[in-house]
């Protein structure tokens, strides 16, 4: 259910309604004074719109960036979820009798020289 919040941004209030909390309202327009005050302070800019203008770039940059890494991190993941299946394919389940199961084909030949499978498998 959408609450209305009452909040202060440039000296000038805003009726905001929204289905977040309304202390999360409250930080949003903390966040936002913050960042017109800091572009206000390095600019030397009295205009409150190019203030804004200004901050809405330095924001929006922000976000690009934090969504690019983002996106880094979710092809990290991806890479480690590949390795895991290698790693299980190459490193069998003990059988039922303590021995272990036959692997696939050997993939040794992927490992980094002088590092033999059954190191990896032994510390698993």
């Amino acid at each position: 259910m959408k609450q209305a919040v009452q909040v202060t941004i440039l000296g000038q209030q805003y009726m905001v309604k929204s289905a977040a909390p309304p202390e999360e309202i409250r930080k949003v327009a903390d966040f936002v004074n913050d960042r017109l005050a800091e572009v206000a302070t390095a600019s030397k800019t009295a205009d409150s719109l190019n203030a804004a203008v200004l901050a809405l770039l330095n924001v929006s940059g922000s976000y690009l960036r934090l969504s690019k890494q983002g996106s880094t991190d979710q092809q990290l993941e991806e890479r480690i979820r590949h390795l895991l299946v290698r790693l299980e394919q190459a490193c069998p389940e003990p059988a039922a009798d303590g021995t272990k199961k036959n692997s696939q084909e050997d993939i040794g030949h992927d490992l980094p020289s002088g590092l033999r499978k059954t190191d990896l498998c032994s510390e698993i």
